[in-house]
């Protein structure tokens, strides 16, 4: 489901006007060394590649958000073991006119079990890329994986 029913409820009552959101980015590897890989989707509505991404629900714990967008938007069972980065994405301005800003959570998580596919419509494509070869990412979405991959025990965070 692209837009959450409360978004959706939301939007009733403010229209376009700026929400304040939280987001969430699971930056999913599975193996080891020169073998490990990246859980890579293709975004229906941008044709990005990128981690898979969502949004928190309300009273939703963040790494539980993570873990269910994985499942949701790749049929992939991963488990948030580190919370990575925390930082708060420029407002953007959907096609529809609608406004958002995302304060956005990067969860470094291990693979359990599952092969990718686009499961819920969001992703056109669901796949894992060699950590050594990534594809073609925009620079923050690339800055989301690497700092998820330096495995730093504490969280960045930008003042």
């Amino acid at each position: 489901m692209p837009t959450p029913d409360f978004v959706l409820a939301l939007r009733e009552k403010i229209g376009t006007d700026p929400l304040w959101l939280t987001g969430v980015t699971a930056v999913v590897t599975r193996g080891a060394g020169e073998d490990r890989e990246l859980l890579v989707v293709r975004r229906a509505d941008s044709g990005a590649l990128t981690p898979v991404t969502g949004i928190v629900d309300p009273g939703e714990q963040p790494a539980v958000a993570a873990e269910r967008e994985v499942l949701e938007e790749a049929d992939v069972v991963a488990v948030a073991e580190r919370l990575t980065w925390v930082q708060t994405l420029p407002e953007m301005t959907y096609p529809n006119g609608d406004r958002a800003q995302y304060l956005d959570l990067v969860f470094a998580c291990r693979w359990v079990s599952g092969d990718p596919y686009p499961a819920d419509g969001e992703n056109t494509e669901a796949f894992w890329a060699p950590v050594s070869d990534l594809p073609t990412m925009s620079e923050n979405m690339r800055e989301r994986v690497r700092i998820a991959l330096a495995g730093a025990a504490e969280a960045r965070f930008e003042r």
